[in-house]
């Protein structure tokens, strides 16, 4: 399948905002599912887009998924440090899963990250059941970074997200 990779559009959001929703909820993600209050933060695409950049894969005109990418020190950052970039709300629709436009969100978010001014590398958080995406971003080349796994929610004891590092590399042959 060929798709394009580019920045969502206004019109875009509500979609983008809906499968990143339905993404979380259907793949068991959400502790509290339809109350998580989580799920009104993934519909909001247009907060999203206000603080930071977010990215679309699109075939045919329609949404197949979407990823915010936070460059360094940006708003919507929750474990970048300085000199990273964050990648955030990686989503595909179920129906387009399995033809790599997760993987080239991700490949536009790094290629992105090394335009960034300072930028050495690109950090993100990641769920312990999200085992495609851990396979994904290891053979992409990020490395577990354990000692920067989080609780988002400290009052709750059980959860803990993954976190993984990915140290730029500026030149041919890098990803």
């Amino acid at each position: 399948m060929d798709f394009v990779i580019r920045r969502a559009t206004a019109e875009e959001y509500d979609t983008l905002g809906e499968i990143t929703a339905q993404a979380y909820l259907r793949d068991g993600l959400l502790d509290f599912g339809e109350s998580d209050s989580y799920l009104d933060e993934l519909r909001d695409v247009a907060k999203r887009a206000a603080a930071a950049e977010v990215l679309v894969a699109v075939a045919d005109g329609r949404v197949l998924g979407g990823v915010t990418f936070v460059p360094s020190g940006g708003p919507m950052a929750d474990i970048s440090r300085s000199g990273e970039a964050e990648i955030r709300m990686l989503a595909v629709a179920r129906e387009a899963r399995g033809r790599g436009a997760g993987e080239a969100l991700v490949r536009a978010c790094v290629d992105r990250a090394r335009t960034v001014a300072g930028c050495t590398g690109v950090v993100l958080s990641t769920q312990t059941a999200m085992r495609t995406a851990h396979r994904l971003y290891e053979r992409l080349g990020f490395v577990r970074t354990p000692d920067r796994d989080w609780n988002p929610l400290p009052e709750l004891d059980d959860i803990m997200l993954l976190t993984y590092e990915l140290t730029l590399r500026h030149g041919r042959g890098t990803l």
